[in-house]
């Protein structure tokens, strides 16, 4: 590698480290150690340039998130909001299929993680949508698919590091990504009625398959009445969180701290299934998920300084500018590498490796940077569940325990509707302007 510049090993260095399977955040940090070395800084840097780069405010809304999320399945709130659904959309036509979107698109208004949203609510959605007919891999491939929008629909973990990364508003962030959320939602609707199902063979609905209702014996209306109020509390998490950010109530991050607590409140005071025991299981597995996500973070800022000391961004930037007169073949471009990067890295890592460069294309062609982050994370998502790396697909496998194989077979119809929802946000940039225009 004498030939090529220190930024450039890295980048090769880090590419060999990940075939080879040494774990992410330690593939950056040695990779940029390396670039260091070769560049001839010292190593007493590494400490300052770390703390610097994971000295900022807006990270620790991360942490809290993911504690707000663990917090909040713990309590039963998915449980609740599962038992809701199903009989407020239960009886359309896809059954729990319908249930199952919706439940995956409002738990990651809840939970920020697509994982996490994997695990909370995987086993009640595949067991239920079995039971309506639906293979089970399609149900896992439903739920990984859903979940993944987790960091598309606010509040979401990935807007957030973008807007650390690109020092943009992250309410602003939030809000755009609302109705685009909704629109990949939809898009997944689509893919149900092309599942064979045999529904008539199943002598039990999607109303009845799950674990029985305590008020099921109750006229429908009755029957949406008891489970909207017992959902209530977990219904309104996301109007607390957003609705507080959008009324200039408190910050993003701030806003990641006040979800901890309304967690506890309901989980402890209203619910009462939050015992100290399970707390404190909470607080450690959150820890445990918080500090592989700011291990990333940490190293990859590391890695960065490296691509910016070594001028990588001016090159490939150009390079990008280079390929094409016509930005829409860019941004193709973009999305090519972005998907392809998805099926072998994690979101946040994927970030701030591109988004170096990426960014000042971006305000070179003058694209909208909130309309682009948005596009950017609908991209990311659909890595999470495209193979081999799709890490929503291995939690689904642990959960169900169907192969990767199977599942990532099943996830194909959500691909392609996904596929559709980025190209509709691609040609129609105002679907992240509308709410922002409205809420001025």
């Amino acid at each position: 590698m004498g030939d090529m510049g220190a930024g450039t090993q890295m980048l090769v260095l880090f590419g060999v480290l990940l075939v080879i399977r040494v774990p992410v955040a330690f593939a950056l940090g040695l990779s940029a150690l390396y670039a260091m070395w070769v560049m001839g800084f010292g190593l007493d840097l590494v400490g300052d340039l770390i703390a610097s780069g994971i000295a900022k405010f807006s990270l620790l809304a991360v942490p809290f998130f993911i504690l707000a999320g663990i917090l909040m399945g713990t309590a039963g709130m998915a449980d609740r909001m599962i038992r809701f659904f199903r009989v407020a959309v239960g009886g359309l036509p896809g059954g729990m299929g319908v249930v199952g979107v919706v439940v995956a698109l409002f738990w990651g208004a809840v939970s920020g993680s697509g994982p996490a949203s994997v695990a909370a609510i995987g086993p009640m959605i595949v067991r239920g949508m079995a039971d309506d007919g639906y293979p089970r891999p399609f149900a896992a491939a439903l739920v990984c698919t859903g979940a993944a929008l987790s960091i598309v629909i606010p509040p979401s973990i990935g807007l957030v590091i973008y807007g650390v990364i690109a020092e943009i508003s992250i309410g602003s962030l939030f809000i755009a990504a609302i109705l685009p959320g909704l629109l990949m939602g939809a898009m997944m609707l689509l893919a149900l009625p092309f599942v064979a199902r045999d529904r008539a063979a199943r002598k039990s609905s999607a109303l009845h398959a799950m674990a029985p209702m305590p008020y099921a014996d109750q006229t429908r209306g009755r029957q949406l009445w008891l489970s909207f109020r017992d959902a209530g509390w977990g219904l309104l998490t996301p109007v607390v969180i957003l609705g507080g950010i959008y009324l200039g109530v408190f910050t993003p991050t701030e806003a990641a701290v006040v979800a901890v607590v309304y967690a506890i409140f309901v989980g402890t005071a209203i619910y009462r299934t939050l015992s100290p025991r399970l707390l404190f299981d909470a607080l450690t597995d959150a820890a445990r998920s918080s500090a592989v996500v700011m291990m990333v973070v940490t190293f990859a800022s590391l890695f960065g300084w490296v691509v910016t000391v070594d001028d990588l961004v001016g090159t490939y930037s150009e390079g990008l500018l280079s390929v094409s007169d016509a930005p829409w073949v860019i941004l193709l471009v973009m999305a090519v590498i972005l998907l392809i990067a998805g099926m072998f890295m994690d979101a946040i890592t994927i970030m701030f490796i591109s988004l170096p460069i990426f960014l000042p294309v971006v305000r070179e062609l003058q694209w909208d940077p909130i309309w682009f982050g948005v596009f950017l994370m609908i991209t990311l998502a659909i890595g999470l569940f495209t193979p081999p790396v799709g890490i929503n697909l291995f939690v689904a496998a642990n959960i169900t325990g169907l192969s990767l194989e199977r599942i990532a077979a099943a996830a194909v119809p959500f691909l392609l509707t996904s596929a559709l929802g980025l190209m509709a946000v691609a040609l129609w940039p105002e679907v992240t302007q509308y709410l922002l225009i409205w809420m001025r």
